[in-house]
């Protein structure tokens, strides 16, 4: 088969790659029905966190079950299935109490490469989840976005604790910022404020239900979030990017005793312990524990209760894989899907 491969800092290619087989008896092979290209996938390919040598790439899949290993009971051939970008037994300890993407025996999906027509997924019966039937076509998109964005937003606005009738702050208006948004919603907010200055992500963020747009950045930002809250700050707040300014403008942002779920990859995100220490704020962040989430995520998809699909504003086919991965870096799209 073809798929995505990095070489180097914005060096995507489409090429020959081995067809994924079954190796651990707890394996399942899938036949892709869509990927896409994440946030995250962006560090990588703008040369920070870049791979030593040519990787392949993608961890956020949907599709049909072709094949089963041995040991696995109850994922079927034929079944549509979305799974996790970690791989979790979703038995150990650590997967029983909610926390899947730190399982002991956890998988990142990223090394086996998602954005291609075919995928190996190991310990199947822990980590995907079937639909009640195939999917319709127009439902792929939002099924797809459970696997990563929706379910790492939702985990955003668990982990901040929202709460129904207060006041939630979203930093970073990116695919999964505006599922936080979608997340924040359905959990009863009563006051969403997105901190975006970009006009199309601003006009998605109030489609899926935020009440206030802060376009200021930064101290700016924070003042602004004061002044909207008598002073006191956000009781929650999702950080979405992972840089040393979104994650400070967050603490400054939430109120004393509020809480912040930081689902952003840091990267140079360094904490002054004395101001981290007056701030008297709940941290709670980290790779998001998709499993735990997939099966009522699925739900309010399938009963069409939220349409997260639509932060996929390019849709590509995969052997365009390198045009996604631009549009993304130069903020021409949100997110990109690809359809094998």
């Amino acid at each position: 088969m073809r798929g995505a491969i990095l070489y180097g800092p914005r060096d995507v290619r489409f090429e020959e790659r081995p067809d994924p087989k079954i190796i651990e008896p707890t394996d399942a092979i899938l036949k892709l029905s869509a990927t896409c290209v994440c946030g995250s996938d962006l560090w990588p390919y703008r040369g920070i966190d870049a791979p030593a040598y040519p990787t392949p790439m993608g961890h956020e899949y949907c599709g049909i079950v072709e094949e089963v290993g041995s040991a696995v009971r109850n994922i079927k051939p034929g079944q549509f299935v979305v799974g996790s970008f970690f791989a979790s037994d979703n038995t150990c300890p650590i997967c029983q109490a909610g926390y899947q993407s730190r399982c002991v025996d956890a998988r990142l999906m990223g090394a086996e490469g998602a954005q291609a027509p075919w995928l190996r997924v190991p310990l199947a019966d822990g980590t995907l989840v079937a639909t009640p039937d195939i999917p319709s076509d127009d439902l792929i998109p939002s099924l797809l976005a459970t696997s990563d964005v929706f379910g790492t937003g939702w985990f955003a606005a668990d982990a901040a604790d929202v709460q129904p009738g207060k006041t939630v702050v979203v930093v970073g208006d990116g695919a999964v910022g505006l599922c936080g948004v979608i997340a924040a919603r359905q959990m009863g907010a009563e006051r969403i404020i997105m901190m975006s200055h970009h006009e199309t992500r601003q006009k998605l963020a109030l489609e899926f239900g935020a009440t206030d747009i802060v376009t200021e950045r930064g101290d700016k930002g924070v003042a602004r979030i004061k002044d909207m809250t008598d002073g006191l700050g956000a009781h929650s707040v999702i950080e979405a990017v992972g840089t040393q300014e979104a994650m400070m403008q967050s603490i400054r942002s939430t109120r004393p005793g509020g809480h912040i779920g930081f689902v952003g990859v840091s990267h140079g995100v360094q904490l002054p312990g004395e101001e981290l220490f007056f701030a008297e704020v709940h941290l709670l962040g980290g790779p998001a524990p998709v499993r735990r989430y997939l099966p009522e995520l699925i739900d309010l998809v399938w009963k069409r209760q939220v349409n997260p699909g639509k932060v996929f504003d390019l849709t590509l086919p995969l052997d365009q894989v390198a045009e996604a991965y631009r549009a993304m870096d130069e903020r021409r799209a949100i997110k990109a899907l690809l359809r094998p």
